[in-house]
């Protein structure tokens, strides 16, 4: 095992961090252009008159939301690609996508482990739209895709037939993740492949609440139940600032299972042409027979 590592996501064209600073993000999202809120930036943004043309800005409000003001012709949602994968982005209600563009370098990382490998069966935990999923299936691995959200469930469906990825490739389950993960334990169901992004809370379909600090490790525990006798990898994505990467790498190395191959750190998005990253979270990738 290495120290930490900062894993750049640098190899995109549809996609752009212009800059960033002054609690905001200033991003080329193909055509568009969107100002979007980010806590973290708290360093000074330069005086480009990008930011004076963007198509969008994302206003929060005092209750914690936010609304959209359009400035220029934005619609509704639009299609950005990155290599052969193709993704819908659409700005929602919560200043979000419908996809994170640092995650690319994890993208990339799922298709070389998978390269050359046939009937691989991969579980993706709280899914999400779908992003590493499509990646998983179109690198040939049958995938169970888990997220509470229906809406989420037609997003990733979308994505994937944008990507031409095979019909059947991936599964796609309304679920609380835990629960359903507890049920394949029971149902003797296992995986060659695990990739997990927990958020910091969430509720269930059925008002399951879901909390990291309270049920991480019994996810993570439970995981380790799910790989098969010869696994290929654990993905662990986490944007909470709650759990460090050294803390992932506790939990991992916790369960039992050791790895041949453990890297860890920080994904980070290039900006003002590669002088600055931004931070976006810890990822671990745990491994195995490889």
């Amino acid at each position: 095992m290495t120290g930490a590592e900062l894993f750049v996501s640098d190899k995109w064209k549809d996609y752009e961090l212009i800059d960033c600073g002054n609690h905001k993000r200033l991003e080329r999202w193909g055509k568009v252009v969107l100002i979007r809120p980010d806590p973290q930036t708290m360093w000074p943004a330069k005086d480009l008159p990008a930011w004076k043309k963007a198509d969008a800005v994302y206003h929060r409000n005092s209750s914690g939301g936010g609304r959209w003001e359009y400035i220029g012709k934005v619609p509704e949602y639009w299609v950005v690609k990155y290599g052969a994968l193709s993704f819908k982005v659409r700005p929602t209600g919560f200043k979000h996508t419908g996809l994170f563009p640092e995650q690319a370098y994890n993208w990339d990382l799922i298709k070389k482990l998978l390269k050359g490998r046939s009937g691989v069966r991969a579980l993706n935990l709280f899914g999400y739209t779908g992003a590493a999923s499509v990646a998983a299936a179109h690198a040939g691995a049958n995938v169970c895709h888990v997220d509470s959200s229906k809406g989420m469930l037609s997003f990733c469906k979308e994505n994937a037939v944008l990507s031409g990825v095979d019909e059947g490739r991936i599964r796609l389950i309304p679920d609380d993740c835990l629960k359903f993960a507890e049920r394949e334990v029971r149902r003797g169901n296992r995986y060659d492949a695990i990739v997990m992004d927990p958020p910091s809370f969430g509720r269930g379909g059925k008002g399951e609440v879901w909390k990291l600090e309270d049920d991480f490790w019994r996810l993570l525990s439970v995981c380790g139940r799910l790989l098969s006798d010869n696994p290929l990898f654990l993905l662990i994505n986490s944007y909470t600032a709650g759990i460090s990467p050294l803390v992932a790498v506790n939990m991992v190395r916790s369960l039992g299972l050791p790895p041949s191959v453990l890297s860890y750190g920080e994904l980070a998005l290039p900006f003002r042409r590669g002088e600055m990253f931004l931070p976006c979270g810890l990822t671990l990738c745990a491994e195995f027979n490889l």
